[in-house]
């Protein structure tokens, strides 16, 4: 498959690069009586956060939201080791794996940004097991998978063939760490809400 740009929008068996909005199925916290501690868990994340459904749903709990937020931001921000666009790749895979159409979304959308393609993802919405432009992504894709649908399945074979695509022990950690936090957040968010795409979006406004 040739290079798709990174701006091109894609929909296959369901999944979408594109920008998607959530619907907490549970009452969200109301700024306007919310907590110190709520505010400030909220704080902790972005700017953003205040304006979205599923970490407002989750403030209910700060504690817990903190502790996501400093988890997240170790696994996916800290310096050196796996690339941040394979990372963001390992995080797409389990979301399409585990049917997350929403953490698929943004997680296509954050590699997009960094690696300024997304040839890759539209072949991980068609196929997830089979993606991948170069051996090394395709080993990432695989590792990915098999780590999401069969964990208990793992072994030293596994690590073997990323380090002959030329990962080093810090990126195969990276990635681990990756997909595990996601194989939790994302049956997080399917317990908790749906996902919203932009044309419901344009109805439910008109």
């Amino acid at each position: 498959m040739s290079a798709v740009l990174a701006s091109t929008p894609i929909r296959s068996h369901g999944f979408t690069n594109e920008v998607l909005g959530w619907k907490a199925w549970l009452e969200t916290v109301d700024l306007a009586t919310a907590s110190p501690e709520q505010i400030a868990a909220l704080e902790e994340m972005s700017p953003q956060a205040k304006q979205s459904a599923y970490f407002l749903l989750l403030a209910h709990q700060p504690e817990m939201l903190l502790q996501r937020s400093i988890a997240f931001n170790a696994i996916m921000f800290a310096p050196g080791g796996m690339p941040r666009a394979e990372r963001e790749l390992g995080a797409t895979v389990e979301s399409r794996l585990n049917g997350c159409v929403y953490c698929a979304s943004v997680h296509a959308q954050r590699f997009e940004q960094l690696a300024k393609r997304n040839d890759v993802i539209a072949q991980l919405f068609e196929d997830p097991l089979s993606a991948g432009t170069t051996p090394r992504e395709q080993a990432i894709v695989k590792f990915s998978a098999e780590l999401a649908l069969k964990p208990d399945a793992l072994s030293a074979e596994h690590v073997r063939a990323l380090r002959h695509a030329g990962l080093s022990d810090m990126e195969v950690l990276d990635l681990v760490h990756a997909v595990a936090l996601f194989a939790w957040a994302n049956r997080l968010m399917l317990n908790m809400g749906e996902p919203i795409f932009p044309e419901a979006a344009a109805v439910a406004a008109a």
